[in-house]
């Protein structure tokens, strides 16, 4: 499981032209799975992206969670994460979970951050999505859970 997050004033996902999920303070977060992926890694990452903290306390150190600053989460299925570019010019994605197995994965991963406590918007999984990031910072972190 492979997650890119980035801590985000504002983050919105568009898909023909409709706003499917949009979240204020919070974190975007990329994920994508791999076929070794199972219940476990998901609640690990998400207890992982639920207890960061990312954000700044009054005296200017990263040392505050989503809880904390009333963040929120916009979630992403991004099966490229798992593209791998070593040869040749077009990226092979077969280390990338296909959607029998990924849909559950990432179904589970939203779920299991809402039972954390975590507002968890969404964008739709296979979709054709336009994400609009405004990175804060830029803080942006790759966690990978193999």
């Amino acid at each position: 499981m492979r997650v890119v997050l980035q801590r985000v004033s504002r983050a919105s996902v568009t898909i023909d032209g409709r706003v499917a999920g949009a979240i204020g303070r919070g974190y975007c977060v990329l994920v994508g799975f791999t076929h070794a992926d199972n219940g476990d890694r998901v609640d690990w990452m998400a207890d992982k992206v639920a207890g960061l903290r990312l954000f700044s306390d009054d005296q200017g150190k990263m040392n505050l969670a989503l809880a904390e600053v009333g963040g929120a989460v916009l979630v992403i299925s991004q099966f490229t994460l798992y593209g791998d570019a070593v040869k040749g010019r077009r990226p092979s994605f077969i280390d990338a979970a296909g959607p029998g197995a990924a849909i559950p994965l990432y179904e589970g991963f939203v779920a299991a951050l809402r039972a954390r406590g975590v507002e968890t918007a969404t964008g739709e999984f296979g979709a054709d999505m336009q994400v609009e990031i405004h990175n804060d910072g830029p803080v942006t972190l790759l966690l990978d859970r193999a």
